[in-house]
């Protein structure tokens, strides 16, 4: 934490996984003026094959895919010495300890058995239905209202 007479700063916030900053500002009082909740905007991962493992940035998932989120992969990649499957996706998301959990013990997701097709295919557009269908959920009897039976 860094402080002055106007401002406080507190990066990173680590209940956040380390992807965020708070900025407080304060009046000539020493009173709260103002306060920003920074959230890192710019990072991705990328879901890949077992074929490229580093041995300090590479978490395994199962026996065939891994997640990487370093620059070293996409540098692999560019090389040509990569994994042979990839899955680059960009953006964040957090979620309180448990937050995730409690959503999905709640029905708040609908999930199922990945495979490499669902993960490395490149019919994106069809990826949504492929796995509604591995759930046995037609998508037209879904319903966009909520409510309580």
């Amino acid at each position: 934490m860094v402080a002055s007479a106007q401002k406080i700063t507190i990066s990173p916030v680590t209940r956040i996984e380390g992807h965020a900053k708070i900025t407080i500002y304060l009046d000539e009082q020493g009173q709260v003026a103002d306060s920003l909740f920074h959230v890192e905007q710019f990072r991705g991962f990328v879901l890949h094959s077992t074929d490229y493992l580093s041995d300090t940035t590479s978490l395994p998932i199962n026996d065939s895919v891994a997640l990487t989120a370093t620059v070293e992969i996409l540098q692999a990649i560019a090389r040509g010495n990569g994994p042979g499957k990839v899955m680059l996706a960009l953006g964040y998301s957090g979620w309180v300890a448990g937050q995730l959990e409690s959503e999905i013990q709640h029905n708040g997701w609908l999930h199922c058995e990945a495979d490499d097709d669902l993960i490395f295919g490149t019919d994106n557009d069809g990826k949504y239905a492929r796995a509604l269908r591995k759930i046995g959920v037609d998508p037209l009897m879904l319903s966009s209202d909520s409510g309580h039976a």
